[in-house]
């Protein structure tokens, strides 16, 4: 879909009048660079035949209790998901953001529900990020034992991708041997240690007290699990909101019915025409 030039217009006009950017970004976020968003079991299952064949549904293996009842399954379809997010580049749109925020002077913050780290891979500042649903290059013991989160930077799953399962040893806790899962929110989940997250929260909200007139950019943030999208419209700045099939948003707010990357190309041509940005920047 393209939308009209004074759409994009009318979004580089109130971002040239912002101090800042808040990043508000779900899993279409992510689709531009050619990861999957998990949209509906079809979607789910066109990403995992494996788990298709089982029956399992994105909800039914993004569950705590699938590592207990099978651990080497659960694994890998996590071990898969984070071979693939240490693998792909993000897309272009994450540099626009970044080229944006540079010109303002209270720069960007994102919150963001995805766990693929692709904000930190594409240069933002780990300071300047909250992740809301966890991440996937953290894990933490199943129980767990005590209140630990450690990088999972030396695990190196490899993964059967005709059976979408993690041959053992499978990732354990430091302090008492058990099984480790990632730092991830999941679906029914009443032991995710969330300190880390807790404290990204704490930047935040020192960052957007302090900001003067931020406006908030929100990224392929889809309503079934709408945590973005309400963080978005209680924040109390103003929205533009690019989705390309939930692209809703109340007045004043400007609705951007396109795909991430597409529609920053068209706002960074905007905000060129408006002396925003430098077309050699």
């Amino acid at each position: 879909m393209i939308a009209d030039t004074s759409l994009f217009t009318r979004c580089a006009e109130r971002i040239a009048q912002s101090s800042g950017l808040l990043i508000a970004a779900g899993a279409g976020m992510g689709v531009d660079s050619g990861l999957a968003d998990f949209r509906g079991k079809e979607g789910f299952w066109r990403a995992y035949p494996p788990l298709r064949q089982a029956g399992l549904r994105f909800e039914e293996i993004a569950n705590p209790q699938a590592f207990a009842r099978n651990p080497g399954l659960a694994w890998g379809f996590y071990g898969h998901r984070l071979q693939r997010y240490r693998e792909v580049t993000p897309h272009r749109g994450f540099a626009i953001l970044r080229e944006i925020a540079a010109r303002l002077p209270d720069g960007a913050f994102v919150l963001t529900s995805n766990v693929d780290g692709h904000f930190q891979k594409a240069g933002f500042a780990t300071e300047r990020i909250w992740e809301v649903h966890g991440s996937i290059h953290h894990l933490q013991c199943v129980t767990p034992c005590a209140n630990r989160i450690w990088p999972a930077d030396e695990f190196q799953p490899e993964v059967d991708s005709s059976t979408c399962r993690l041959a053992p040893p499978w990732p354990h806790c430091p302090k008492c041997g058990q099984l480790a899962r990632p730092n991830i929110l999941m679906f029914g989940d009443w032991n995710w240690l969330d300190g880390r997250t807790e404290r990204q929260e704490m930047r935040f909200t020192a960052w957007s007290g302090a900001a003067s007139n931020p406006v908030v950019i929100e990224l392929g943030a889809g309503k079934s699990v709408a945590t973005i999208r309400m963080l978005s419209e209680h924040s109390g700045f103003p929205l533009i909101r690019i989705n390309l099939r939930d692209p809703e948003v109340r007045a004043p707010g400007h609705s951007v019915p396109m795909a991430a990357l597409a529609a920053l190309e068209g706002i960074r041509a905007a905000l060129i025409e408006v002396g925003f940005l430098s077309a050699q920047s």
